[in-house]
């Protein structure tokens, strides 16, 4: 999904998990509310206040990381969408599809909607969406979503200035043709940033446009996106589908959980993350959910699975870090139980593989050097040239600060000086932190990653060949020839079977450290119904409402 920037989140997040808040109508000062409970039927009205860091895009066009991808996910419907329980594929902006035998191609008969500006979405909105996210002009991060496609290559050389692949065969059909097999393809369209855009308004202002995206989705923009403060979006009252009951949301951008929840704990949100140290308090005080995902009355602590991993990069660049035993010797030095133990109170639980639990083909102890074993850290250092850290220059522990990231970066401070290497911390706001990231200047750092799309290879295809969100910058020619044979394996258990394999050797060159499995660590006001937060990290605000009775 994208990365995350949480504590995880997200990635994650983002894939990091995002501290998201919510709060009802009338809280903070709507006048002449009743906030009366309503019981269990639905009602309409009321905002929702949603608690995000500052995103770094919420246009599609470079829709990568959890706090824009939960607003963008309210903005705009992809062909497809995945159930937020169970993360089943479901129908979105596509009424049907269907693959020839061997996957490579792909149709798609689209339902009748509307953008927010009243225009009709048609299968030729959908091909220039893709294609703007594929022309290099725009720098998108997050163009591997169609590396699948005919024609990415020359368009991402410049040889093209369309994809030769996706075609508006008329307004509701749309057929896309890939360079290969890939059976996993019809997940990849529910990504929201595949997301049809309006050609006439992007082109008419880009930088407009990017501050108050037009687009397909059940809530549309209230004003421009205010940087640093809010994000509006108001209910689109010609959605094509279900009318949400929520009047709209209101994105609150605030620096850190630690005063999200203390806004919680005052009665002005009603969702939010839990900050580090404090999950057992609030179960006790608040109830725990019955499945983990679900916001209700006196079961409000949300302690679900997310399909979502927290993991610290290496700079495979870097001169001194792309010494492969002495990345090895870092991932065995740390104790991922109990950074599990003491910073996520049990929550969440030690990562062996960078696959999480929940994505099919999930296997324990992929990774040879993802358990905690000092001694065998201490002769992989040897083995580096750096025995008990002789000669090893500082390293530089990076990670956006203000989501409890400092508390995890301290026990691997701790864990690393107990082999002879000593880290320093480098913290930096979000946006910040990715650019840094991107640019490769840093050594170590920190982030989440959450599932795109539930299958095993949106944790290694994006995260581990060239492009994408390949911030260790590992580069492996083998590995990224066998992931292009695992994805044109049509057969679902042989293209497992493949990734598995994929995945172990990844993990013998130990470019990333993988730390925890996520788990959800949020509570939720009892005056929210039906509100969901998914394993992907993302809230159903469009089927939510807020219990209140009408005045």
């Amino acid at each position: 999904m994208k990365l995350d920037k949480r504590t995880w989140f997200g990635l994650v997040l983002v894939m990091v998990v995002v501290g998201m808040v919510l709060a009802v109508a009338g809280c903070g000062g709507d006048e002449g509310t009743d906030t009366t409970l309503a019981g269990g039927k639905p009602v309409d009205g009321g905002t929702f206040n949603v608690y995000i860091n500052e995103p770094a895009f919420i246009d599609p066009v470079n829709l990568q990381e959890s706090e824009g991808t939960q607003v963008g996910n309210q903005l705009f419907d992809s062909l497809a969408k995945f159930d937020y329980k169970t993360g089943a594929l479901q129908k979105a902006a596509a009424e049907s599809w269907e693959a020839n035998a061997d996957a490579t191609v792909w149709t798609f008969k689209l339902k009748d909607a509307k953008f927010h500006d009243g225009t009709k979405v048609t299968a030729a909105d959908f091909k220039y969406a893709w294609e703007r996210i594929c022309n290099p002009a725009n720098e998108s991060e997050i163009s591997y979503h169609l590396s699948a496609v005919k024609g990415y290559d020359a368009m991402q050389d410049g040889s093209a200035t369309e994809l030769e692949g996706v075609k508006a065969l008329d307004d509701e059909t749309l057929e896309v043709t890939l360079s290969y097999s890939f059976g996993d393809f019809e997940f990849v369209v529910g990504h929201p940033a595949l997301a049809p855009v309006p050609k006439a308004a992007v082109e008419a202002d880009p930088v407009a446009f990017s501050a108050k995206p037009i687009g397909n989705g059940p809530f549309m923009m209230a004003e421009p996106w205010a940087h640093d403060q809010y994000i509006k979006v108001l209910k689109f009252a010609d959605y094509y589908g279900d009318e949400p009951h929520a009047d709209g949301v209101n994105f609150q951008i605030l620096t850190d959980e630690d005063t999200a929840f203390l806004e919680f704990q005052a009665g002005n949100l009603d969702f939010t993350s839990i900050p580090s140290g404090q999950v057992e308090a609030v179960k006790a005080q608040y109830g725990v959910s019955d499945d983990g995902l679900e916001v209700a009355p006196a079961k409000q602590a949300l302690t679900g699975v997310e399909s979502a991993i927290y993991y610290v990069l290496i700079n495979n660049k870097n001169e001194i870090l792309s010494n492969v035993a002495l990345r090895q010797a870092l991932s065995l030095a740390v104790n991922r139980q109990a950074i599990a133990d003491s910073v996520y109170e049990g929550v969440r639980e030690p990562a062996t593989g960078i696959v999480p639990g929940g994505i099919a083909g999930y296997l324990d102890n992929q990774w040879a050097y993802s358990r905690y074993d000092v001694e065998a850290a201490k002769a992989k250092l040897v083995e580096a040239g750096y025995p008990n850290g002789e000669g090893l220059p500082e390293i530089i522990l990076s990670f956006n600060s203000g989501s409890g990231h400092e508390d995890v970066m301290a026990v691997i401070q701790a864990d690393l000086a107990a082999i002879g290497v000593t880290a320093v911390f480098d913290g930096l706001e979000w946006a910040q932190y990715l650019d840094k990231l991107q640019a490769a200047d840093y050594m170590m750092g920190r982030l989440g990653w959450i599932a795109d799309y539930p299958i095993i290879d949106n944790f290694l295809y994006p995260l581990f060949t060239e492009g994408g969100d390949n911030m260790s910058f590992y580069n492996d020619p083998a590995v990224a020839q066998a992931l292009m044979d695992a994805r044109a394996t049509v057969d679902t258990d042989a293209r497992i079977a493949k990734y598995q394999a994929i995945e172990k050797t990844i993990g013998e060159a130990a470019p990333v450290i993988p730390i925890v499995k996520y788990r959800h660590h949020h509570v939720g006001s009892d005056r929210v119904r039906g509100l969901v937060y998914s394993p992907q990290g993302l809230l159903n605000l469009e089927t939510a409402w807020i219990a209140v009775a009408a005045e």
